[in-house]
Formats: C-alpha cells, sequence, structure tokens
C-alpha cells in the first residue's frame, strides 16, 4: 500500500515511493508502471421499459407545441434511428450511489478495499430523487460509495468528476496519470447515473436515456500491458450548448425541474466528426495502427451515430473492410445510461456474457465516448 493507514501522511508517502518503487505491487521503479483493470462490476436495473411503454405518452416539440404525429410512428422512427428496443430504469428505492456501491463491490471482489489509495465516480447529475428534479452532489457521489464500502482510511480519496458521457474514461484517464506518477498503486473508477430521473417525459429524446453503473478496479503493473494511451478533447466555442439542463418540453409543466435536453442532429454530425479523429490520436501516441485492434468499444449512444463513427474511423485509416464483430453494442436493450455504457459494456465482454465478443491476452481494444461539453476522449489497451 501507498499510504500508511496509521501514522503516515501522503509526502511520506510519495517519499517512499522515490526510496524504491520495486516494494510496492510488484513494480519496477527502473521504468514507468502501466495500469491494468484487475476487477470489473456493473448494475443492470431490473425494470426493463420497452418501447411501448411511451405509446400513451403526450410529447412537444422544442416550440411547446403538441406533436400531432401518431406516438406509434414516433416511436417505430426513434427505434429506426437509435436501434432501442428497451432500456433499464432504476427501482424508486434506489438512487446513483445505491447503483455505484453495488457495481463497486463486485469489481473489489476480493480485494482489500482499505488499499484503495483514490475511487473516482464520473457522474453528472448525483442523486436525484423520484419526482424531484433536484440534483444531490454534496457528499460526492464517490463519498457516499466509499461510506457504503465501510472504507475507513482517511487516505483513499474520494471524488467526482462531471464530464458529460466521457466522465468514466476521463476518469480511466485520471486514474492512469495518478499511477504513472507514482502516487497510486490502486484506483476504483465508477461510472454511474440515473439518467430516468432528469428525462422529461414530454420529450421524445427522453426514449434514449436509461440507468445504470459500472466499475473498473485500476492497479499498477509491468510490462507493456494495460493503458498504452489516451487523448481527449473539448469543444466550447460554438458547441457547449448542444447538451443542457432545461424546463419540461410542456409549457403547462410550471415547476423549476430541469431535464436533460439536447440537439440530436448536432450531436450526431459532431460525434462522427470528431471521435474517429480522437481515436486516431490515441492510437498515434501508442505507435499502434486501426489493423491493431481488435475490438473498438464506443458509448452507447446511438447505434448509427456509432456506425457511422467506426465507418468513418476505417476511412481514416483508408481501411475498405470493416471486421464483422469489432464494435460490440448493448444499447439495444440496455439504451444510454451515459456514463455508465463503457464500464457495462467491459464488464459483460469481460465475463463472456456478450455474443461473438471475446478479448484475449494481447488484444488490443480501443474505449472511445463523446458526450455534454462537448467532450471526447478515446484509451488504447492492451489485455494483460
Amino acid at each position: 500500500m501507498i499510504r500508511n493507514h496509521e501514522t503516515g501522511s501522503p509526502s511520506q508517502a510519495r517519499d517512499s515511493l522515490g526510496a524504491g518503487f520495486s516494494h510496492i505491487a510488484g513494480v519496477n521503479r527502473t521504468r514507468m508502471p502501466n495500469s491494468i483493470i484487475t476487477g470489473t462490476g456493473s448494475y443492470i436495473p431490473t425494470r426493463c421499459v420497452p418501447n411501448d411503454h411511451f405509446l400513451n405518452h403526450r410529447f412537444f416539440d422544442s416550440d411547446g407545441i403538441a406533436l400531432d404525429t401518431p406516438n406509434a410512428e414516433i416511436i417505430e422512427k426513434f427505434r429506426d434511428i437509435t436501434c432501442i428496443n428497451e432500456r433499464r430504469y432504476v427501482t424508486d428505492d434506489l438512487n446513483t450511489s445505491d447503483i455505484a456501491s453495488v457495481a463497486a463491490e463486485q469489481a473489489l471482489e476480493g480485494v482489500d478495499r482499505e488499499s484503495l489509495d483514490y475511487i473516482i465516480v464520473g457522474q453528472n447529475f448525483g442523486d436525484i430523487s423520484v419526482g424531484d428534479q433536484m440534483c444531490d452532489m454534496v457528499p460526492t457521489i464517490a463519498a457516499r460509495v466509499k461510506h457504503r464500502l465501510g472504507i475507513r482510511n482517511p487516505y483513499t480519496v474520494a471524488f467526482d468528476i462531471p464530464f458529460g458521457c466521457p466522465g468514466w474514461l476521463q476518469a480511466m484517464i485520471m486514474a492512469d496519470y495518478f499511477i504513472k506518477s507514482g502516487d497510486a498503486t490502486k484506483v476504483l473508477v465508477i461510472g454511474a447515473e440515473t439518467l430516468s430521473r432528469v428525462s422529461d417525459p414530454y420529450d421524445r429524446d427522453s426514449m434514449i436515456y436509461s440507468d445504470g453503473a459500472g466499475a473498473a478496479l485500476v492497479e499498477a503493473t509491468d510490462g507493456n500491458v494495460g493503458i498504452l494511451s489516451h487523448a481527449a478533447r473539448s469543444d466550447t466555442f460554438e458547441e457547449v450548448n448542444l447538451l443542457w439542463l432545461g424546463k419540461s418540453s410542456n409549457p403547462a409543466c410550471n415547476g423549476h425541474g430541469l431535464y436533460l435536453k439536447m440537439y440530436g442532429h448536432e450531436i450526431y454530425k459532431y460525434a462522427v466528426r470528431t471521435v474517429p479523429e480522437v481515436v486516431k490520436r490515441s492510437l498515434d501516441k501508442a505507435g499502434l495502427t486501426l489493423t491493431d485492434v481488435e475490438k473498438v468499444l464506443i458509448h452507447q449512444a446511438n447505434q448509427k451515430m456509432d456506425e457511422a463513427i467506426l465507418k468513418r474511423l476505417f476511412k481514416l485509416y483508408k481501411v475498405a473492410k470493416i471486421p464483422e464483430h469489432i464494435m460490440p453494442m448493448t444499447i439495444s436493450w440496455l439504451g444510454n445510461s451515459s456514463v455508465a455504457t463503457l464500464p457495462t459494456l467491459y464488464d459483460l465482454l469481460q465475463r463472456d456474457k456478450l455474443d461473438n465478443h471475446r478479448l484475449r491476452p494481447g488484444d488490443i481494444a480501443v474505449f472511445a465516448s463523446v458526450g455534454a461539453g462537448m467532450n471526447v476522449n478515446s484509451m488504447v489497451y492492451r489485455m494483460p
């Protein structure tokens, strides 16, 4: 462990690292450590919400005018665009911190949780009670998770990062920096969200959103495996308000509640344009090319969008044929759970729960995400 739980200080712990990092977790101090995922977990809510759940909803456009298109037609068009057939919502007794803790427990199975150096949670709205759009973010979700895990170590530092849908992946990037700096050897990274609590029932875009949580335990290791590189960008000059919180589309709703809103078509164009560039940037930094990649794991926002991103990525490399099973998808049955999509996807992959998808030692996987900010990030990972 890096920190002395009883008498040591963070600075003393870091000094001990400089004296000989080789004594910690078997890592050789003569070279910069790499970061590997040693445990995963996820929480998939039990409440399944099929598309026909929205048949009796009343939808309004952005100007507050009721749509006269039959709901069955709206839903069918939605399914054609996103490929979502159903999504998952948490039950009324659960909140973001609850499901984040469940995913964390799975990822920490058999691990001394007191040895964690950091708990980082990617999330954007905190705990939100049923029927109340108030975002409760004090204390942080990470602090609440640490409390639920029963961790006493004061040097297990817990904090959240709000970074839109790419929040979990950005937290992974931060964990890698902590490990490579010598400040940490064990970091728990969680992505959790309950978007059903901030979805406007009068907005047809609300059919995209879902709830979920995923977690990964990241540890220091020797050797050329684990996180090889990453890249990120934030476009805030013109794209800052493509996703925002706003009032209900129904003008009769005069409350103070705020709901998740978006310019879907503009986000689609932005994502298809920028995500492939960031993925290529991360591969270039790792000295790899697209043909080295076994799997491309993309944030599950919209299947047609992800397919367009993949197509443009292969076009960047002038590769004509896209391998049949290179991009696993879960959005058809899990919907878009924001920061939770990628860690949940990877956990299901590791547990052999996705047909035709496996990752073996030495395989290269690329993670990529895009979301509010607008933010985009990518990470290159070699399986240990």
